[in-house]
């Protein structure tokens, strides 16, 4: 099949990397489908020239209709990109149960459900990628970040055990943990905290988002089927 037919679902892509994701597979000549959590955001993809869908994974209603949605007019994605995620940093002690869950929610059920809806439509055809964004947190821990990396951990884990239950049907699930990426949160970062991060990075820079995209289109192309049940590092050394 040649990419020029192949439908991608990408989620969290009206921002940040996963719009530079977006961006990348539009170029390369896929079919994009990207999600945002407002209308605003999906008709500021549908201007880039992706089509946009609204999806809140922190809300089960938006997420059935999105699920039904897919189902009515999409049954044809062959590749699905999870990338949304959020972010509730605080210290354990002071942590609420309400940064916890939803970060959970979002990061780590939001993958499941966004999965399991598009893997019938993979199994059909007995082809299928799946990517997911984690972080090297999950790897690693990060002060403030005990929900976000008990996250992403579990969805490292959790690709490794939908490799092994669709593998046979010709569908790869892979894990793709980025480090420090130039994006909008990224750039939040004071000065010198981020002295700080750059000392602990061989190549002593943050990485850029088209890195990440490029890694990216390489693992959904034929050329990387033997590749399954990975999490693949890219944080120029932060993490070995």
């Amino acid at each position: 099949m040649s990419k020029e037919k192949k439908k991608i679902l990408i989620t969290g892509a009206s921002r940040g990397l996963g719009k530079d994701i977006a961006l990348k597979s539009k170029e390369n000549g896929y079919i994009v489908l990207g999600t945002s959590t407002s209308e605003v955001g999906a008709q500021a993809l549908e201007k880039e020239g992706i089509h946009g869908l609204v999806l809140n994974l922190n809300d089960s209603k938006s997420v059935k209709e999105f699920s039904d949605v897919l189902i009515k007019d999409h049954s044809d994605i062959e590749i699905l990109i999870n990338n949304a995620g959020i972010i509730r940093d605080n210290i354990v002690l002071r942590m609420s149960d309400e940064e916890w869950m939803d970060v959970l929610n979002v990061n780590l059920t939001g993958t499941f459900k966004v999965s399991k809806t598009v893997l019938k439509f993979m199994l059909k055809k007995r082809w299928g990628r799946i990517i997911n964004i984690t972080s090297t947190s999950a790897s690693t821990g990060n002060k403030g970040q005990a929900n976000y990396a008990a996250a992403k951990s579990g969805v490292e884990a959790f690709s490794r055990s939908l490799a092994k239950e669709v593998g046979s049907r010709g569908i790869t699930v892979n894990s793709v943990a980025p480090g420090y990426i130039e994006t909008d949160m990224t750039k939040q970062i004071n000065n010198k905290v981020k002295e700080e991060i750059l000392k602990q990075i061989p190549l002593s820079r943050f990485g850029k988002s088209e890195e990440v995209a490029q890694l990216i289109e390489f693992l959904i192309t034929d050329e990387a089927s033997y590749i399954t049940g990975q999490t693949i590092h890219i944080n120029g050394g932060l993490y070995m």
